[in-house]
């Protein structure tokens, strides 16, 4: 009863804000945030009652099945973007761009927290400064995706930025895993070409089979079928398997082997969206039933967000640094890529802004450092938590504003009554 009554609770807070949100013109996935941080542990969660509200953030964890869950269908919708008759125009372009504004973040991020190191040693290390330039590639695919499904956004720019967030992951993912083993041979004084290199690229790569094979899967069951509600519950019976199946890790000759869910849902959806007929319309019907879970997720993921670490004044500052390279890398990498790739003036100019919300990948890499390199990790994960909370509150509203700005975003019409008209 306690978990319904703070489900019931969060789903309503998202909603209510929703309304606020509208009227000051905000996009709903802000809302939904600032709903988690007003139920979460640092305001109503204060009062100490479970059931009406998050007492603190293991409380909030209790319900994290719900997000892996949301972010499987989140990836899965992605995948739809990846569409051959799609790709065949913006394909070329959209990898330049991916890996362009990937490196560059993680190349400037780097250089700030290295030169922070030497103004700072007993704070920074130049393992940590590795790992927080890897963690810097990471762009949240629900929160953009959101923002251009809200505002049924359409064009040249929105085209090219889903598929730019989906390989934005894949990069970060090797990069962060190549990073990750290059502080750890700092730290240890030993270079470990499998960690380095070899398993990042065994997680890309399983994944990515992984998720043809459940795509493959997927068209063939779907052929089963005729109702479009039996249909629509083989894709959400697939996507809830398939997240279930990226969760397992098991060790092969010394090699730990494990996947990336986000990368294994993107490709089963790429797979039954190119192989399926009617791919388009179940997509479309899936993209209903899934909005109360994204209601919820953004819900949580805002109560999960930590305001403690404002206390600290260090965390604070490095976080203000982080988030001020991360964003002109971003910027920058976006505008160099699209340069080179000869994009139009409206890509070179917005793109980059629409790149900058940063949330659940970023957070994950974060916790994998908490568990590898003790305080030096914990110090980290706080660095990006700070940095989290920034990027989602304001990076939404920014990915708005640069879609409007792009001429994507169509201003609704305004509704002229007759005089029958009550």
């Amino acid at each position: 009863m306690e978990q319904l009554f703070s489900l019931s609770i969060a789903m309503m807070a998202g909603l209510l804000m929703s309304r606020i949100a509208k009227v000051l013109k905000l996009p709903a996935v802000t809302a939904y945030l600032v709903g988690g941080i007003l139920i979460g542990p640092y305001v109503l969660g204060q009062l100490g009652i479970r059931g009406m509200g998050f007492i603190s953030g293991e409380n909030v964890k209790e319900y994290a099945i719900f997000c892996d869950v949301a972010l499987g269908f989140i990836a899965f919708d992605i995948g739809n973007e990846f569409r051959l008759s799609q790709l065949r125009s913006i394909g070329k372009q959209a990898t330049v761009i991916a890996f362009t504004q990937a490196l560059s973040a993680t190349i400037l991020v780097d250089a700030a927290m290295i030169g922070l190191h030497f103004m700072m040693p007993d704070v920074m290390s130049i393992s940590m400064a590795l790992v927080l330039g890897a963690i810097a590639t990471a762009t949240a695919p629900a929160a953009t995706l959101m923002v251009v499904r809200q505002y049924k956004a359409k064009g040249p720019l929105t085209s090219i930025l889903l598929p730019i967030v989906a390989l934005d992951d894949a990069i970060g993912l090797v990069v962060f895993a190549v990073s990750c083993g290059v502080a750890n041979a700092l730290e240890s004084g030993t270079i470990s070409i499998v960690s380095v290199l070899v398993q990042p690229l065994l997680e890309v790569v399983l994944s990515l089979l992984l998720g043809s094979l459940m795509g493959w899967l997927l068209t063939i069951a779907e052929r089963y079928f005729e109702s479009n509600s039996r249909r629509l519950s083989i894709i959400i019976t697939f996507v809830l398997f398939t997240v279930a199946l990226s969760m397992l890790k098991f060790e092969v000759g010394g090699i730990e082997i494990g996947f990336s869910s986000l990368l294994v849902c993107m490709m089963l959806g790429t797979i039954f969206c190119n192989i399926c007929d009617f791919s388009e319309d179940m997509m479309a019907r899936a993209d209903k039933w899934t909005a109360p879970l994204f209601v919820l997720f953004f819900v949580l993921s805002g109560a999960e967000l930590e305001l403690g670490v404002f206390r600290n004044i260090a965390i604070v500052g490095i976080g203000v640094t982080y988030i001020i390279f991360r964003s002109f890398g971003k910027w920058l990498g976006a505008f160099a890529g699209a340069n080179w790739m000869k994009c139009s003036d409206t890509i070179r100019k917005y793109l980059g802004i629409t790149l900058l919300p940063q949330a659940g990948v970023a957070l994950g890499m974060s916790m994998t450092v908490t568990e590898t390199m003790g305080e030096p990790g914990r110090l980290i994960r706080n660095i990006t938590l700070f940095s989290v909370l920034i990027y989602e509150l304001a990076g939404p509203l920014l990915t708005k504003i640069s879609l409007m700005k792009a001429g994507e975003i169509s201003p609704r019409p305004e509704i002229v009554k007759t005089p029958n008209q009550k």
